[in-house]
Order: C-alpha cells, then sequence, then structure tokens
C-alpha cells in the first residue's frame, strides 16, 4: 500500500483506517524508495489493538521493483536486482518479487522497468506477488501465478493500494493475526492469494489516479 510518502493518494493514518474498516488484520505499507509512510502509519496504528502495520519499501532496483517487508531502515533504490534481494535480507527482511511481469522492458532507453520477469526464478526472492489489483493486470497475475506454482514458492497478494478504494482488494490469507504470523507462513510458503472486483466508483478513481500520476511523471 502506498501513501502520500511517495505516489500514493491516502495519509497514512487515512490508510490505517480505511484498513480497519476492511477488517484487515496485517497491512504492509511499502512507499516508493522510502519507509516514512510506514513509520508514520505504524506510530498511527499503535493506538488500535487489531491492526499492524509491517514496515515495507517498494524498492526501485535497476531491474524492476523489489518489496521489503519486515524493514528496519531504507534501502538505497538504484542497485541490481541481487543487491536489492541481499540489503533487504542483509537487515532481516524479506524480499518479494511484486507484479514481476509488468513492463519488464524499458520503452525508451531512460524509462524504468517495473517488474523484475524471470529474475522472480533466478533470485533468492521469499515471495512472489500472484495477485496486484490494479485494474487490468490479469494476465501478468496469471503469468506471476505460473511461475509461483512452478517453483513452489511463497505467493502473495498485494493491493498495491494508491487509492482508499483499493484496499484490500488483493489479499494475502495466512494461518494468524499478526505479523509474526505472516512471515512464518510466507517462510513456510503456506500463504494463499485473493482478490476482491472493484466497485465501479473505484475504477473510476483509480483512472483519475493514473492520469494525476502520469501528468506528475511526465511533468
Amino acid at each position: 500500500m502506498h501513501t502520500t510518502a511517495s505516489d500514493g493518494w491516502p495519509e497514512p493514518s487515512q490508510l490505517v483506517d480505511r484498513a480497519r474498516l476492511a477488517g484487515l488484520d496485517v497491512i504492509a505499507v511499502t512507499d516508493h524508495d522510502t519507509i516514512q509512510g510506514a513509520l508514520r502509519a505504524a506510530e498511527y496504528a499503535a493506538r488500535f489493538s487489531k491492526l499492524h502495520v509491517v514496515i515495507g519499501e517498494e524498492v526501485s532496483s535497476r531491474n524492476g521493483h523489489i518489496v521489503g517487508l519486515f524493514l528496519e531502515r531504507r534501502v538505497r533504490p538504484g542497485m541490481s536486482a541481487a543487491a536489492t534481494v541481499h540489503a533487504i535480507h542483509d537487515q532481516g527482511g524479506l524480499a518479494v518479487a511484486v507484479h514481476p511481469f509488468w513492463r519488464t522492458q524499458r520503452r525508451t532507453p531512460t524509462a524504468p522497468v517495473h517488474g523484475v520477469g524471470w529474475l522472480a526464478a533466478e533470485l533468492d526472492f521469499d515471495a512472489i506477488e500472484v495477485e496486484n489489483a490494479t485494474p487490468g493486470f490479469y494476465v501478468f497475475n496469471q503469468l506471476a501465478r505460473r511461475m509461483s506454482l512452478g517453483l513452489g514458492s511463497a505467493e502473495v497478494g498485494g493491493s498495491d493500494a494508491h487509492i482508499l478504494d483499493a484496499v484490500g482488494r488483493a489479499f494475502t490469507e495466512f494461518p494468524g493475526r499478526t505479523p509474526k504470523a505472516l512471515r512464518t507462513a510466507i517462510e513456510n510458503a503456506s500463504t494463499a492469494a485473493g482478490r476482491r472486483r472493484y466497485r465501479a466508483m473505484g475504477l473510476m478513481r483509480y483512472a483519475a489516479w493514473g492520469l494525476n500520476h502520469q501528468r506528475y511523471a511526465v511533468g
């Protein structure tokens, strides 16, 4: 999930409130190349007893985005995928190949790569995201799921929420209700990824976010 600390629309507190209303037990806040949003969300969520925040980061490696979970400090962007996975593990975190087949090649010489592609099978990832709630990701999700099944790796679902409507649209089920239980389930490959449909208004708001984000990126 993303907040105003990077390219998300919700404030960290708004994200936590929405997650509580959605009945989620654990959320991972994974802003792009920063953990500040996650730290603020965790501080706010500490007021409540039934929602836990995992400190995470969606790291922009040279080979595509990689999510680090259970982090203690920010992982520097711009490294190779292998070095990024190593940096996550070096501080005791878990490395997730998120949307691995989305934009795996540069559209221009300087354009970023968003998915690590087949490196998800070659490097020491702890899990593969097989459900991403971004509209239009069906084919990318199916490719990731097939790879995960072939590898026997842990599968996770991520809402990749940049707006409140996306919170909980894709999710990870696991035995238990705590971050420790989530970590154990990922390490044991006993997770299951799922997805819920968007409502029409949610799709419209996501489209509005996408247009705004595109203008921001171009500008």
